[in-house]
């Protein structure tokens, strides 16, 4: 097996569909060694903002001198930006051997009855086997959908679960209210352990609370009072912790844009308090530095400063909503461009409300998926609800002489789903000479 094999053999597990469950996953990890339970565990769900947190508590436990896993999906560009160590991506040749013994195993599980796999199931079993024999001390894991019958759920214990911003998305696996994928969500939590939640409706907070005293485990809620913002412009944002009973930090910079971002930061910090009462060695210093250095590709990512190009994937109608208000709040003098492509079970028609107001110009893109929704349907949609002009593009490579062309006073904003945006964001960088990317 070679890494075009691997990675095709991946692929074709993708094909499995989605199906919630912990049997398989259990017994996979049994026949690799329950590698999972040879470090400890940071487990993160959520609808909104799991990956912002994941690589802010990963990027200050780097920053404490902890050798660091980070498990995230999906990836933006390449395929091994899922399964980190410190920031740097799992090399191919490891990717490889370690994905020929998950499949020998696997082929064992076929012989024993057990039926396909998902895609998510055979990563994380992969994730879990590099992280051990790279013998780390701790990992910070993404839940990939829901919580409770994720792939990630197999572990049998962490310092602390992270509960994210819940809202409405994959309602048919995890049910139509609130309440209900709160539910879901919360089932990461482990017997007498720690939680820490994202400021959010009582509706949601209830039910997570409620999970948690049932496993006899502390919650402890991010408060939005704790965080005073001092600026936010497109170099990041500068705020002031005022919580001083743990950490003592005055001023604190981050790179994500967006107060919701700031909420994210919030919760990350509670976090840490929670992961330095479990024993670890963080400090005021390893924050300030872990959470400047801390950067998430493709989430209110600005690309290029002239013109103005932003890349962000918001695929739900939470994530559209902040998007909308990060984009009016840092660029009220500036005639918006919108680049918008979704797939078609994301509910693309729920969010357009949100984006009309900001938009003086939209172009739609077919993501590369195909779960997608074609750039003429995507037009033809929009064009039912209102008169700004909208032009679908037939080739990607296009977004280049549209950018080029665009005046000073305009910025170019690419939203949706983030199998786009990793392909326009590959189309900018070779590209990045010309459009001075990465300023």
């Amino acid at each position: 097996m070679n890494y075009e094999q691997a990675i095709s053999y991946i692929r074709a597990v993708h094909n499995n569909g989605t199906k919630l469950g912990l049997e398989r996953g259990l017994r996979l990890a049994e026949l690799l060694g329950n590698p999972q339970d040879s470090y400890k565990i940071i487990h993160v769900a959520g609808t909104n903002g799991k990956g912002s947190t994941c690589n802010m508590i990963h990027d200050v436990l780097v920053a404490s001198g902890y050798k660091t896993g980070l498990f995230i999906s999906p990836h933006l560009e390449d395929f091994t930006e899922r399964i980190q160590i410190n920031k740097v991506p799992i090399d191919k040749e490891s990717l490889v051997r370690i994905t020929q013994v998950v499949k020998e195993k696997i082929d064992i599980m076929h012989e024993e009855g057990f039926g396909e796999f998902t895609e998510f199931e055979v990563v994380t079993a992969i994730g879990f086997k590099y992280f051990q024999e790279q013998n780390i001390d701790v990992l910070v894991l993404e839940v990939g959908m829901g919580g409770r019958h994720d792939a990630s759920n197999v572990i049998k214990d962490s310092v602390v679960s992270v509960i994210t911003s819940i809202s409405l998305d994959h309602t048919e696996f995890l049910g139509n209210t609130l309440g209900e994928i709160a539910w879901e969500k919360a089932g990461i939590i482990k017997e007498n352990s720690n939680v820490v939640i994202y400021p959010q409706q009582d509706e949601i907070v209830d039910v997570i609370v409620e999970e948690a005293r049932k496993k006899n485990s502390k919650t402890y809620l991010a408060d939005p009072e704790n965080i005073r913002i001092i600026k936010s412009d497109l170099t990041g944002q500068v705020f002031e912790y005022m919580k001083k009973d743990v950490f003592n930090i005055n001023e604190l910079k981050i790179n994500f844009l967006g107060e919701h971002q700031v909420f994210n930061a919030a919760t990350v910090l509670l976090a840490l308090e929670v992961i330095k009462k479990a024993g670890f060695n963080i400090t005021e210093q390893s924050i300030v530095s872990g959470l400047e250095g801390s950067k998430y590709p493709g989430r209110f990512e600005v690309v290029c400063e002239s013109p103005v190009v932003i890349l962000d994937g918001a695929h739900n109608i939470n994530g559209i909503e902040y998007f909308s208000r990060t984009v009016s709040h840092n660029f009220k003098d500036k005639k918006i461009t919108l680049f918008y492509g979704m797939l078609k079970d994301k509910n693309p028609e729920s969010v357009l409300s949100y984006l009309f107001p900001i938009s003086k110009k939209i172009y739609t893109i077919t993501p590369n998926s195909h779960r997608a929704m074609s750039s003429n349907e995507m037009a033809e949609l929009i064009k039912k609800h209102t008169d700004v002009d909208t032009v679908p593009l037939h080739n990607v490579e296009d977004i280049i002489d549209i950018i080029d062309n665009m005046g000073g006073d305009e910025v170019a904003a690419f939203v949706g789903s983030l199998y786009m945006i990793g392909e326009v964001r590959t189309i900018i960088k070779n590209y990045q000479k010309k459009l001075n990317f990465g300023k």
